[in-house]
């Protein structure tokens, strides 16, 4: 008995597979904002906030300062950065792969039809 899945279970299929954007997108913006969160809240649960130059941050996201509000302000901005960042990613990469697979099946192709007039 075989069982049929829905996902591809072949090591082939599963590399050509296309990246969910979506997912892609929620994955990498959840580790940019529990990373810019911790990067802010860490030096100042030590007290020491002026340790790493966070305040740099503020030219990129607008509304952070090195405090708990600019911890939640960067998490947020850097969670919607990583949001877009990880969905054009996998949009670039299922672009690449596509055309990539086109060119290979077209050569595939040309190939197998090159030596048709020997048959003949």
């Amino acid at each position: 008995m075989t069982s049929h899945s829905a996902y591809p279970t072949d090591g082939l299929t599963l590399a050509f597979a296309p990246a969910h954007k979506f997912a892609m997108g929620a994955a990498i913006a959840t580790i940019a904002a529990i990373s810019c969160f911790l990067l802010t809240a860490i030096p100042l649960v030590a007290g020491r906030p002026d340790a790493l130059r966070l305040e740099l941050l503020a030219n990129y996201f607008y509304g952070y300062d090195v405090s708990w509000r600019g911890a939640l302000v960067g998490a947020g901005w850097a969670g919607f950065s990583g949001f877009v960042l990880g969905w054009f990613f996998a949009f670039a990469r299922n672009a690449v792969l596509g055309v990539r697979l086109i060119i290979l099946t077209a050569r595939a192709e040309l190939a197998q039809t090159r030596d048709f007039m020997d048959h003949i």
